[in-house]
């Protein structure tokens, strides 16, 4: 199966894009944003930008003018693009927060006394070590950020229910939502990582401020383990930790003169344990946090500099074909019968769109019938860029008639776009939306169509103006 399409806009471009997809898909029409601001954002758009630009470009430049339009009517629009994620801030609070928790939570021993067994950091380093896992694991089970993750995540995303009474800044909450989702992850992982690396540090901090203006003894106790059970315990353990300072573990004869009970209170210096324990929290907390604090800020700040945006939609199709201007005549070619005056209007509106003006839609009286290769009747105006033969979808496609037309047109306008144009409106009023017919109808036309080398446009012209604009320019861009 084929990935949906995306293209990548910086953070402020995907915004303004969502923004302005919201208003221009609003259904019904939102008021604050009519036809007249749509052609004026391409218009402008198209004026500061190469021919040649890219389309992700041109979205992003009409998306910006667009902007410059809206903001000013809409207060709503103004506040969602005001809003920014306050990085710093954020970094900070966590970080202050982490590093205060890691203070207060020492309390490694009553009455001045460590346990080797029991103090808090064995707690936090397993805690982490199952953070990681996860991490490892997430991946391949496909399975998203973990809860807080995701209310911090959230926390930073515009709320539709803010604007619960204005649908399309409700929609855009949702849309914006969804494509921030991979930036705002990132972000919030950064924020969790170095809190949690702060928190450590707290630890370390508050081992070595307690140590320096209070008198530690370390020792151990235990119901079920002995002098050697606790010695391969603690030289598995402090391991790592041993072999970054150099600071060896007792043996299991030294451990046994360091078990303490009521008769045997601790004797033991506890200096060189909180040697071992800062080491151990320094590689297994510390240093693994800030790793993947920097791949987290990493990998946001690419996103917000390449932000993937789904493009598989019908507003995005349109733009995205509309990026070059359409210059030239359309020359409109009924056959048998002369075009609807709904017809007519709305492929001159759906031109104008396209062209901003710079293309003109000529009609011509209709073909008659058994005259298909009449020059009199096939031979299109100067500068023409595109002939469209008008047929009615309930016709029946025949290669001596309209097969004929084709023929002679593929002669008399070679050098222009041949579009076989089948009218569905009126099959559609008598039908309904029957699909296996109305399928069964447009094949017959496509064979007729590509027999003579012409690109067929099946639509309804009666209906919605924004797919009749985005069918024409698929049609004239095949």
């Amino acid at each position: 199966m084929n990935a949906p399409a995306t293209i990548a806009f910086d953070e402020n471009s995907a915004r303004q894009v969502l923004l302005l997809r919201a208003y221009e898909t609003a259904d019904p029409p939102d008021p604050a944003w009519g036809t007249e601001d749509r052609d004026w954002a391409t218009r402008v758009a198209r004026a500061s930008l190469p021919d040649d630009a890219a389309p992700a470009r041109f979205i992003a430049e009409r998306a910006r003018h667009a902007m410059q339009r809206l903001a000013p009517r809409e207060t709503g629009v103004r506040a969602a693009l005001a809003a920014r994620f306050a990085g710093r801030a954020w970094v900070l609070v966590a970080m202050l927060c982490g590093f205060a928790v890691g203070l207060a939570v020492d309390h490694i021993g009553a009455a001045q006394r460590i346990n080797l067994l029991a103090p808090p950091i064995w707690a936090l380093v397993a805690w982490n070590l199952l953070v990681y896992l996860a991490l490892l694991v997430a991946p391949l089970r496909g399975t998203g950020p973990g809860r807080f993750r995701r209310w911090l995540r959230a926390s930073w995303q515009p709320k539709g229910g803010r604007w619960g009474r204005h649908a399309t800044l409700a929609r855009f909450a949702l849309d914006w939502a969804k494509v921030a989702a991979p930036l705002d992850g990132a972000r919030a992982a950064l924020v969790l990582h170095l809190g949690s690396a702060a928190l450590a540090l707290g630890v370390v901090c508050s081992l070595y401020v307690r140590g320096l203006v209070l008198d530690y003894l370390a020792g151990w106790e235990s119901t079920f383990l002995g002098a050697e059970a606790v010695h391969m315990l603690l030289s598995a353990l402090l391991a790592p930790a041993s072999a970054l300072t150099a600071i060896p573990v007792p043996d299991a004869a030294a451990l046994a003169q360091m078990q303490i009970g009521p008769a045997h209170p601790a004797q033991a210096s506890a200096g060189p344990w909180i040697h071992l324990y800062a080491a151990t929290l320094g590689l297994f907390v510390i240093g693994p946090r800030l790793l993947l604090a920097g791949l987290a800020r990493l990998q946001a700040w690419r996103l917000q500099r390449r932000l993937p945006v789904m493009t598989g939609d019908t507003w995005f199709g349109l733009w995205l074909q509309a990026r070059k201007t359409l210059t030239g005549t359309l020359w409109l070619l009924p056959h048998a019968a002369p075009a609807s005056a709904t017809a007519a209007l709305a492929l001159q509106a759906a031109l104008d769109a396209l062209s901003q003006g710079r293309a003109r839609l000529q009609a011509a009286p209709p073909v008659p019938y058994g005259e298909e290769a009449d020059p009199a009747h096939t031979t299109p105006p100067p500068q023409t860029a595109a002939v469209l033969v008008l047929v009615d979808l309930a016709s029946t496609p025949e290669e001596e008639v309209h097969g004929r037309l084709l023929q002679r047109l593929s002669v008399s306008a070679h050098s222009a776009r041949r579009i076989l144009l089948v009218d569905e409106a009126g099959y559609r009023q008598r039908l309904g939306d029957a699909a296996t017919a109305l399928e069964a109808r447009r094949q017959a036309w496509q064979g007729l169509a590509l027999a003579h080398g012409a690109t067929l446009l099946a639509v309804d012209l009666g209906a919605d103006a924004t797919a009749l604009r985005v069918a024409l320019q698929e049609a004239l861009d095949a």
